[in-house]
């Protein structure tokens, strides 16, 4: 098997560094440290910090679009089952970081739009990225019967990903699982049709 470049060995780093440390605690010399390669490195792969970040939010976004290819995606569970299996997948992985560094996106949503217009315009392509994935899976389970019809699926799906990431924001400070198995709790009973179990088809 080849060897990771020192591009790929930065970015590989950087998806935790930034995730652990925030944008502003990861600085260039942390970065390169971490990922184990001269400092030189950085600048010869990255033209800033900002382009940086651009590309560790798209590392990160593409291991979730595959987490939710093989559970909001899967036309082999019924609808409810495919939330359900996505957010259980994410709390695998918060669980295995000790429920201490949430998602990179909302940590990143909440540090640098007032810094950087450019991460500003990327978070948001992310985020619709990620509500139009709820709103896919809400509208299959609208079509299921097994989610109220009366919801529009796009505003369900904002206010899924909202919801979501505050209760990832409020584990962050408790460092504990409750606020994710409350908001999932709250979301399911809210959102399914009458007589419908969650993860079960009518």
């Amino acid at each position: 098997m080849a060897r990771p470049s020192l591009r790929e060995k930065i970015i590989e780093s950087g998806v935790r560094t930034l995730h652990e440390r925030g944008y502003a605690g990861a600085g260039v010399r942390e970065i390169t440290s971490d990922a184990g390669v001269p400092q030189g490195c950085f600048t010869n792969h990255f033209r800033s910090k900002e382009a940086f970040a651009a590309t560790i939010l798209d590392r990160y976004h593409e291991r979730t679009q595959a987490i939710m290819d093989g559970t909001l995606r899967d036309k082999g569970r019924p609808p409810v089952e495919r939330l359900r299996a996505y957010f259980d997948a994410i709390t695998e992985r918060l669980e295995a970081a000790g429920w201490r560094y949430g998602c990179l996106v909302g940590n990143m949503s909440l540090e640098v739009p007032e810094q950087s217009e450019v991460l500003r315009t990327h978070l948001v392509e992310v985020c619709r990225a990620l509500t139009d994935a709820f709103a896919e899976a809400v509208r299959a389970g609208q079509d299921a019967g097994e989610i109220r019809g009366d919801l529009d699926a796009g505003d369900v799906a904002t206010f899924l990903l909202a919801a979501w990431e505050g209760a990832m924001m409020r584990m962050k400070v408790d460092r504990s699982p409750q606020p994710i198995e409350q908001f999932k709790r709250v979301i399911f009973a809210s959102i399914l049709a009458p007589g419908v179990k969650a993860g079960s088809p009518q």
